[in-house]
């Protein structure tokens, strides 16, 4: 796939809401399936594009939850009215990376890929930071309110 397609996609109530675009058709793209406790909880399947990109509105900034554990380096962001996880971003300086759960996406039937599954443990909260700056998404626009 040569041009560039869009994802919509957004939790229940629709307050979070994130458009990613890529180059990579559905089959190409990675899906992981993170082994901590949060993205096991969660039923997450996560994708990115380092050559792509992640458009992220919130509707209503004080439903949104932006929760921190393990090194603490990415904000993953819920809606506090319907408690869906929609995407984990992490800001390093002046520029944002995020991966997108694909559960969230309007046209979910399109990504049939058997998530790859991640273990993260290992790593220190550099490696951590330097990974995610290489394999995420770059954020070109995070709009709250």
């Amino acid at each position: 796939m040569n041009k560039l397609a869009s994802f919509h996609g957004s939790c229940h109530c629709g307050n979070l809401e994130l458009t990613f675009e890529t180059r990579l058709s559905p089959g190409e793209l990675p899906v992981r399936a993170c082994s901590c406790s949060f993205c096991r909880s969660h039923g997450a399947r996560n994708t990115s594009d380092p050559k792509g990109s992640i458009k992220i509105a919130v509707h209503d900034p004080r439903q949104l939850i932006r929760y921190r554990f393990g090194l603490k380096t990415a904000d993953f962001l819920i809606c506090g009215r319907c408690g869906i996880y929609v995407a984990a971003v992490l800001k390093a300086g002046d520029r944002s990376f995020a991966t997108v759960n694909i559960n969230t996406f309007d046209d979910l039937d399109r990504f049939k890929k058997e998530p790859v599954q991640a273990n993260y443990d290992n790593e220190t909260a550099a490696q951590r930071i330097a990974r995610r700056q290489a394999n995420w998404t770059p954020v070109i626009s995070f709009e709250e309110g």
